[in-house]
C-alpha cells in the first residue's frame, strides 16, 4: 500500500508539473554549439548543402541529424521541458529521439535527465525533461537527438522563471569528423557519444561531424572541411573505408586540409577493434587489413608532413571484452573507455598548439 501511494504521489507530480503553463524559448535565442560549420541555413542541421556541393542523398540525410549539437542556457526554473518537431530516428528512445539535460555542478557538468520525443513527425511534441529542481539559477546544456532530424526545437519553464543564453559549455574548437562511432550508433542517451566524452573529459569542444557508415575521406567532405574554422581537426577516418580508399585516399586528404590549415593540429586515430571478427574469420581478415593499411600509411604521413600525428591506443573494450552491443558498435560504457584512451595522447598533443 505504501507504494502504491508512493507511486501515485510520483505520478500526481508529473501531472502537476505539465498543467503549469510554460514559456518556450527556440534554441537558436539561446546558445548553439558542437557545430563544425555554426552558420548553416538549417540551424539544427550540421552542413550548408548549397555552399558546399558534391552530396549524395545518404551523406544528406545524415548530415541533416543533429548529433553532437547543443543548447546552453541560465534559468531558474524548477522544472524544464523541451518542445520539438523531432524527423526519424531509429525508434524513440533516448539516444536517437532524446534530449540529454547536463547541469554544471561545482565546476563540472552533471548528468541530470533525458527524454525522448514521441513518435510521430512533421508536428510539435514534447517531452518532459525535469522536475523539482531546487531553487536559484542553474547553468544547462542539452544535447539533442543523435539520428534525428530536428525542424525546430523549444525550451519550456514555466511562466515567471528565468531562461537566458548561456556561456559556451566548452573551449576552442575542434572539428571532429568520423564514422558512426562519432555519430553515436548504439549510445543510450544523446551525450554518450566519443566526442560528447571528450569534451566533458577534457574541456574542449569537439564538433561532431561523424556520419554513420558513410566516413571515407571523400571528395565533397575534405571540400567542406578545407573551410571549417577550426582550432585543431580530429579525424576518425579509418573506421569505414577500404584498405584500398585508405591506401588511396590519406595522402590527398591530408594535403587539401594543409592546403588552407597550415600549422593546424591534423590527428587521426587507429579504429577500434570491433568484436564480430572474435570467431568470423572473413571479418577478422578484412579488419586484420584495414588496421594494418592504416597503420602502415600514417607511418609514411607522421614522417612526410608536418603537423599530422597518429594515436593507436584507440580502446573501447574491458579487457573481458564485454563492452559491444552489436559486434561493431560500443555500448555508453564502450565509448568511455574509448575516450580516456585516447584523451592523454590528446591532450599533450593539444597542448602544444597553446590549446589547453
Amino acid at each position: 500500500m505504501k507504494q502504491l501511494i508512493l507511486s501515485f504521489a510520483a505520478l500526481l507530480a508529473a501531472l502537476s508539473a505539465f498543467a503549469q503553463e510554460f514559456v518556450y524559448t527556440e534554441a537558436t535565442d539561446l546558445t548553439i554549439t558542437g557545430k563544425v560549420f555554426p552558420d548553416t541555413p538549417e540551424p539544427y542541421q550540421r552542413m550548408d548543402f548549397g555552399k558546399y556541393g558534391g552530396w549524395v542523398e545518404n551523406d544528406i540525410r545524415l548530415l541533416k541529424q543533429s548529433s553532437g549539437i547543443i543548447v546552453s542556457f541560465k534559468t531558474d526554473a524548477p522544472a524544464i521541458r523541451m518542445k520539438a518537431i523531432v524527423c526519424g530516428g531509429w525508434g524513440s528512445n533516448r539516444g536517437d529521439r532524446g534530449f540529454d539535460l547536463y547541469i554544471k555542478k561545482d565546476g563540472r557538468w552533471l548528468w541530470a535527465a533525458a527524454a525522448a520525443i514521441p513518435g510521430g513527425n512533421d508536428e510539435y511534441k514534447f517531452c518532459n525533461l525535469i522536475t523539482d529542481l531546487a531553487p536559484g539559477e542553474k547553468e544547462c546544456m542539452v544535447y539533442f537527438p543523435n539520428f534525428s532530424e530536428i525542424r525546430s526545437a523549444q525550451v519550456g519553464v514555466p511562466a515567471g522563471c528565468t531562461l537566458t543564453p548561456g556561456e559556451k559549455p566548452f573551449r576552442h574548437n575542434i572539428a571532429l569528423y568520423g564514422s558512426s562511432f562519432t555519430h553515436g550508433a548504439c549510445t543510450s542517451r544523446a551525450a554518450n557519444t566519443l566526442p560528447g566524452f571528450l569534451s566533458r573529459m577534457t574541456g574542449f569542444q569537439f564538433n561532431s561531424l561523424g556520419v554513420s557508415g558513410d566516413c571515407k575521406m571523400q571528395p565533397q567532405f575534405l571540400n567542406a572541411l578545407k573551410d571549417a574554422k577550426a582550432d585543431a581537426f580530429f579525424f576518425d577516418t579509418f573506421s569505414n573505408p577500404s584498405p584500398g580508399e585508405i591506401r588511396e585516399r590519406t595522402f590527398g586528404f591530408i594535403e587539401g586540409i594543409q592546403a588552407t590549415h597550415p600549422g593546424v593540429p591534423l590527428i587521426f586515430i587507429r579504429t577500434i577493434r570491433r568484436e564480430n571478427r572474435n570467431f568470423n574469420t572473413d571479418r577478422d581478415r578484412v579488419e586484420s587489413a584495414k588496421m594494418a593499411v592504416a597503420d602502415s600509411v600514417m607511418a609514411i604521413a607522421v614522417k612526410r608532413y608536418k603537423d599530422v600525428y597518429y594515436i593507436k591506443t584507440s580502446n573501447a573494450a574491458t579487457p573481458d571484452q564485454e563492452t559491444t552491443v552489436d559486434g561493431i558498435h560500443p555500448s555508453d560504457f564502450g565509448y568511455h573507455i574509448w575516450a580516456e584512451s585516447l584523451r592523454k595522447p590528446l591532450v599533450r598533443i593539444l597542448r602544444r598548439y597553446g590549446i589547453r
